[in-house]
């Protein structure tokens, strides 16, 4: 079987899954039963300075797909709304009777030296294996000099982890907003902080939906509401491509990462691994369907893993990294045409409608005269292989996407004679 277990910067868990800070880890109650589900490790939710913040109501809103599927998540949910030294007590008692699991602790504070000083030994002394400095929550934290308002500023956030390597021998996880530009920076300034490692994505800006009768967004608070942070199922291909970003950046190669952003289950997790995470976090997915998700999560990953013969989670970490790469470096010769299977095709039509009105206009419609059976076939002369009529037919693997022979060798765009910069971009790349 294959063995899950995990050494994250110096972190030991039975397995990747961990609990993001946020509401499922509020208090020792849910730990504890999230811990007896089986989750490798938990982030506490948010502790800050006393006296404690105060919550509004109501907090949360969505997305929906079909039948009422949550794709997407927002909240305005603020840090912990406990004291202090109550969240103290309870991260030592947990940690004393769950020392197997990991316990990390997050943490939110203003940008002065003084207050990091203060709480890191506190939070030492309980015992947690390690801190996570949350530099990206977008909403009411920023308004205070916190949170996202941190993380947007790449000095800030290497002096505050400096800070923290400073003041305590825990190792420190820099969480980071995926509401900047350019995801490298934040990085990059966490690294030369002396980070352990980086976690991403906190939430994103968003406003779900508007009320039209009331003329006010959701949540609402009264008759007024406010800009949340977006997590779930949507955030998933955001989080992938700025984890992979910080993978293969020079600057940061090498630091560990923590995955965050729509994981709903072992396959999101492991696709993650695979772009360079060495754990992953989730929060909407077990605020939606509780803790014994893991229970899947775990099995699922570990008998993929037994049928690919990978035996540790480190022999396929960052394993695709090395195929991400800039757009410029992609091969101009590489084809792939469609292909519909007629035993599959179910004669919807989707695919030719699709081509015809938004496309290239390469699938025929047939129409037997004598039964008025449609048959659709793809026109190879003038297929561009772009996808769409694979990603609209609504029964998978009825059409697939086949390389053809070019007799062209490999050619990017900084190599293309057609490009008046390309031997400026060869020479900069």
């Amino acid at each position: 079987m294959a063995d899950l277990s995990i050494n994250f910067c110096g972190i030991k868990s039975p397995n990747p899954f961990w609990l993001a800070s946020a509401p499922p880890t509020d208090k020792a109650y849910n730990v504890i039963r999230a811990f007896e589900a089986g989750w490798g490790g938990v982030v506490w939710k948010t502790l800050g300075e006393d006296p404690p913040a105060v919550n509004v109501s109501s907090r949360y809103s969505a997305i929906y797909g079909k039948n009422r599927e949550v794709i997407g998540f927002n909240n305005i949910e603020l840090i912990t709304d406990r004291s202090l030294e109550i969240n103290l007590e309870e991260i030592t008692v947990v940690k004393k009777a769950w020392p197997d699991r990991a316990i990390v602790v997050s943490l939110m504070l203003p940008c002065e030296e003084h207050y990091w000083a203060d709480i890191l030994p506190k939070v030492e002394a309980t015992g947690a294996d390690g801190i996570e400095l949350n530099f990206g929550c977008p909403h009411g934290m920023p308004e205070r000099g916190m949170g996202a308002a941190v993380g947007q500023v790449p000095e800030y956030v290497q002096n505050v982890t400096a800070w923290c390597k400073k003041h305590t021998k825990l190792p420190v996880i820099v969480k980071l907003t995926p509401n900047i530009t350019d995801i490298r920076w934040p990085a990059r300034a966490a690294q030369a902080g002396g980070a352990d490692a980086v976690s991403l994505i906190n939430t994103i800006n968003s406003i779900t939906s508007i009320d039209l009768d009331r003329m006010v967004a959701l949540p609402t608070v009264g008759t007024a509401s406010t800009h949340g942070g977006y997590c779930g199922t949507a955030v998933k291909p955001i989080a992938l491509n700025m984890v992979a970003e910080i993978a293969r950046d020079p600057q940061t190669k090498g630091l560990p990462i923590s995955g965050i952003g729509g994981i709903n289950n072992w396959r999101d997790a492991a696709e993650f691994i695979a772009l360079g995470a060495g754990c992953v976090q989730v929060c909407t997915a077990a605020m939606l369907h509780g803790f014994r998700i893991v229970e899947e999560m775990k099995d699922g990953l570990s008998r993929w893993m037994d049928a690919k013969g990978y035996r540790t989670l480190a022999d396929f970490s960052g394993k695709a990294v090395p195929n991400t790469t800039d757009w410029k470096y992609l091969d101009m010769n590489y084809k792939v045409v469609a292909q519909i299977n007629q035993d599959d095709c179910i004669k919807c039509g989707r695919c030719y409608v699709a081509c015809e009105d938004t496309s290239h206009q390469s699938i025929w419609q047939l129409v037997d005269e004598a039964t008025a059976v449609r048959t659709y076939q793809v026109n190879v002369e003038e297929c561009v292989g772009c996808n769409l009529c694979e990603i609209t037919c609504p029964v998978q693997g009825c059409i697939t996407m086949v390389p053809q022979a070019t007799g062209k060798g490999y050619m990017n765009w900084t190599q293309d004679p057609r490009n008046p910069r390309a031997e400026k971009v060869t020479e900069a790349a």
